[in-house]
């Protein structure tokens, strides 16, 4: 009896597995446009030429990152196709080689496409479609925007974000600055000094004692740090794009104004701002970041910048290690990476932005010590943790504590 009892309960529970196995609400897998049950296909455009081409070397890194990934079996076990056509840095460029991913090439999602304008030319277009805008490369708060469109989030740090945080440090440090404010007029220079604003609140209007902007097609801004230094302005804060970052480091140092002054994280390029800029009038600069520097030689022994430098070596060797776009497009990756590994087999584009928008904590190689990144239904901003750093003469000099943007953009 005790054994026909044994007998008839492994055959019971044999059923039932076999039953677990069959049935199409557990077993069966959803597929997205651009999935099989060995590929997942994604599209970009990037700029490979025109006048952003430098940050082509982004889509080279994450193309070279997903051959690695494709090398050690894929994603749940598919190889992960990335399509990465030239947008020119043109906004009728990349709506035209968008459509060509989505209609013809049928990926599952766009990811990383880079700029602001590119973006979005194509923001609409992909929400109407309900295909996910994933991790693009800008910090506009329009792109963080979940109530207008849920199918679109942002990589960068929210440029509103960055405002509060620099806000939150200028009250703490330098609560009685008079504060003189240089800005690119477009989305991304009223990002920034909304988010300045809003951080200090009330006393924003008495701390900013002069506004003055620039447009991207100004020769020099030569004349703004002039009318900066005569309102007596002690606190510099300037977000300007890399070549008007460089000469306006320059031209204030030219000029003998020696103010506390805090740089945009877009322009905080040693190489390509702060040596043009010239490194004595740069020393002291104050800024922030979110990742670790492939530059800096505190990262040599590091078990993710090993892993990062291993990856260069092996599947980008063309490319220069060394390279903040490079190490941006590898930290990019792995987040995607992530959101893939953990969609599963259910690889649909509702539930990407479903993964994409309950990330809790998650980390990456390049991410900062003690820093991760979250989101939710209702904050698409993925990195809201900042450090503050200051530049030396040679490197950028990480220093205080992990500081979080708690504000809410808009």
């Amino acid at each position: 009896m005790g054994c026909c009892t044994e007998w008839s309960r492994r055959q019971i529970l044999a059923i039932v597995a076999l039953a677990l196995l069959t049935s199409p609400t557990l077993a069966q897998k959803a597929h997205g446009p651009g999935v099989t049950d060995s590929e997942i296909k994604i599209g970009q455009t990037m700029p490979y030429s025109g006048p952003a081409s430098a940050w082509g070397t982004v889509g080279k890194t994450e193309a070279a990152y997903f051959n690695m990934i494709n090398d050690n079996g894929g994603i749940n076990g598919r190889k992960v196709t990335l399509i990465s056509y030239d947008d020119a840095y043109s906004p009728p460029k990349a709506v035209e080689q968008v459509r060509r991913l989505v209609e013809s090439d049928e990926v599952l999602l766009i990811f990383q496409m880079l700029g602001s304008p590119s973006n979005a030319a194509v923001q609409k277009y992909l929400n109407q479609r309900k295909v996910p805008q994933l991790l693009s490369v800008t910090g506009a708060t329009r792109f963080s925007n979940y109530k207008e469109f849920p199918w679109t989030m942002a990589f960068n740090p929210n440029y509103q974000s960055e405002g509060h945080i620099y806000a939150k440090f200028i009250l703490a440090n330098y609560p009685n600055a008079k504060i003189g404010v240089l800005y690119q007029n477009d989305d991304l220079g009223k990002d920034y000094v909304k988010g300045l604003k809003d951080g200090l609140g009330g006393k924003a209007a008495s701390m900013i004692v002069s506004e003055v902007s620039y447009e991207v097609t100004d020769p020099t801004v030569d004349s703004q740090i002039v009318r900066l230094k005569a309102s007596g302005a002690d606190l510099f804060y300037n977000i300007t794009s890399a070549k008007h970052a460089a000469q306006s480091i320059r031209r204030a140092a030219e000029l003998g104004w020696k103010p506390v002054q805090i740089l945009g994280i877009n322009s905080t390029s040693v190489g390509a701002v702060l040596k043009p800029a010239g490194t004595e009038a740069s020393t002291g600069i104050l800024s922030v970041n979110y990742a670790k520097d492939p530059l800096d030689p505190q990262w040599s022994n590091d078990p993710g910048m090993k892993r990062y430098f291993a990856f260069m070596n092996k599947y980008y060797a063309e490319g220069d290690r060394l390279s903040s776009l490079n190490s941006y497009g590898y930290l990019a990756a792995q987040v995607l990476h992530q959101i893939l590994q953990r969609a599963g087999d259910d690889l649909t584009r509702e539930n990407i932005m479903n993964i994409a928008t309950n990330l809790t904590e998650i980390t990456t190689d390049l991410s900062l010590p003690g820093m991760t990144a979250s989101t939710s239904k209702t904050d698409y901003r993925l990195n809201k943790q900042f450090q503050m750093m200051r530049f030396d003469g040679e490197r950028w000099v990480m220093f205080g504590s992990i500081l979080v943007d708690e504000m809410p953009s808009d």
